[in-house]
């Protein structure tokens, strides 16, 4: 009989960073659910056609239902060595004709985790200003009908920088510990398009509560019609009570754009 081999010398399996974009109009969220289709379903379904499962892949970011991402990023592990690049084309074959793309597929360590490996989180907001309503942009931006005040909304967006308890601006439903995090950014630019004057709003953190990003935009648009003084959007942080929030924009003009992480894991 021939002794074990120590534990550090059994195989383990490759685990694969995916960089995924999504048009999540389709999708009852990211999360995996038994009745609804979903984004986290259907890639696992696709890896499920490359090898036998089950496959449980892990995400930086549980984006909710209607929500898009330019780069959301997960992980999978496989029994199999494979090429990222193959990887990534067999799964983006498999995945039709959900409107779900791999980008970028690498080979990480074992230990290497989407959303604990993380720095931080980057998201992304477009709020179309028009009265004619969108065509080629329906979807994929939030529209008002009326213009809106950058500067007063970016001076009102200064109020929610740093590290505070954030209460007032997340789900009444967040599983979150603790409603204490820090926004690291939070700039808001105007942008004329071929289909009508957007404004974008960037947001970085480390993470995020359930729904904060939807109740900033929506909070920040009072201010920018004038419902709302800049300084309102500071009484409503420090009253620490949902009540106290604007209303919650609509998922469809936000997306996940991006995750840091300590090396460039799809260089």
């Amino acid at each position: 009989m021939f002794p074990c081999p120590p534990r550090f010398m059994w195989h383990l399996m490759p685990r694969y960073a995916l960089k995924i974009e999504y048009h999540g109009a389709p999708f009852a969220g990211w999360q995996r659910q038994a009745d609804q289709s979903t984004v986290q379903g259907a890639i696992e379904a696709a890896l499920d056609r490359i090898e036998p499962g089950p496959h449980t892949i892990a995400a930086a970011g549980r984006t909710d239902a209607g929500v898009h991402a330019l780069a959301q990023v997960a992980h999978c592990d496989m029994t199999k060595d494979w090429d990222p690049f193959r990887l990534s084309e067999a799964l983006n074959y498999h995945l039709k004709p959900y409107p779900v793309a791999i980008l970028s597929c690498a080979r990480v360590a074992e230990d290497w985790h989407a959303r604990f490996s993380a720095l931080d989180r980057r998201y992304f907001f477009r709020l179309l200003t028009r009265r004619a309503p969108a065509t080629h942009a329906a979807g994929l931006v939030w529209q008002v009908a009326h213009r809106l005040n950058v500067e007063a909304m970016r001076e009102g967006a200064a109020h929610l920088l740093g590290k505070h308890d954030f209460t007032t601006f997340r789900s009444s439903i967040c599983q979150a510990a603790s409603p204490v995090k820090t926004l690291d950014t939070l700039e808001i630019d105007a942008v004329d398009t071929q289909g009508g004057p957007e404004i974008h709003f960037h947001l970085r953190a480390r993470s995020f509560l359930h729904n904060q990003v939807r109740s900033f935009v929506g909070s920040l648009e009072r201010v920018g019609s004038g419902a709302w003084a800049p300084e309102d959007i500071r009484t409503a942080l420090e009253a620490r009570n949902r009540a106290a929030c604007g209303p919650v924009c609509p998922p469809h003009g936000l997306y996940l754009a991006g995750v840091t992480y300590p090396d460039d894991t799809f260089a």
